[in-house]
């Protein structure tokens, strides 16, 4: 069990989870777009996701020449293995796809490395981080993956693209709630400045917007209707049951599966 539990903590910290819900909902646009599997964008999402997180949450540990824990170095050998991962699919990948790649690698070292005045990063910029992390998730995990196979980008691309911001900020939401507590308060998250109750409000509006967005496709799915309604209630119910006394692992491990889940249920219900 304990060696089971050290290998669950790897497998969260070590952002692999994270990066199969990124991977997730990559798959879910080659699926909605009714385009072949493609190894080269999936495997730079889920190897530059791991990559990405494991860069945000343990560069500072290096650049400030703290202690480093074994597990941390282990950490870094991931990354380091999926950051080689990435650059070989990068490099596989069109030049359009290249260009969105270039641009959110960008803002992954605007978001971590103190580039601005006072060694700030955009990390600390009040209320800006939960737009960069929701642009990086939909544009890779939407935009990417559609100009590799040479998608041009049209009004279903756009909307599709609108309703994964929304599902990130949305999931997002949720992490704030359960880590409202303990974030800075200079950070000025949502729930810190309307508070857990109206962050939920606003995140069942965006819920019901993003299932509406579903409308608006030139082809409308019936099959993808039913499946968003799974996705929807499920999503509702972790955000109603979301609160600050909840550990970490509701949103590490079972916030961060909705992705997943939601791939799984289009998958099952494309069989029948």
């Amino acid at each position: 069990m304990k060696a089971l539990r050290r290998l669950f903590g790897i497998y969260i910290h070590g952002s692999i989870h994270v990066a199969f819900a990124v991977l997730a909902l990559t798959l879910m646009t080659l699926h909605m777009f009714a385009l072949p599997f493609d190894s080269i964008a999936a495997c730079f999402a889920f190897c530059g996701t791991v990559a990405g997180y494991n860069f945000v949450k343990y560069e500072s540990l290096f650049r400030h020449r703290k202690p480093i824990s074994t597990q941390v170095k282990l950490y870094a050998v991931i990354t380091v293995v999926a950051g080689i991962g990435a650059g070989i699919s990068f490099l596989m990948l069109t030049r359009p796809a290249q260009l969105w790649g270039l641009f959110f690698f960008g803002l992954t070292l605007l978001y971590t490395v103190p580039f601005f005045p006072n060694r700030k990063n955009m990390r600390n910029w009040t209320g800006i981080k939960i737009y960069m992390v929701a642009l990086c998730w939909a544009g890779i995990t939407t935009l990417l993956p559609l100009l590799n196979a040479g998608v041009a980008i049209t009004q279903d691309v756009l909307l599709k693209f609108v309703q994964r911001f929304a599902l990130v900020i949305i999931l997002i939401l949720v992490f704030e709630i359960i880590d409202s507590k303990e974030d800075d308060p200079l950070l000025k998250t949502v729930p810190q400045r309307i508070g857990v109750r109206n962050t939920k409000k606003v995140n069942i509006i965006l819920l019901i917007l993003f299932y509406c967005l579903e409308f608006f496709k030139t082809d409308v799915d019936a099959k993808q209707l039913a499946v968003n309604v799974v996705l929807v209630v499920a999503t509702a119910l972790f955000t109603l049951y979301a609160t600050p006394e909840r550990p970490k692992y509701y949103t590490l491990f079972w916030v961060e599966s909705i992705p997943i889940f939601w791939l799984g249920l289009v998958l099952l219900v494309s069989h029948f």
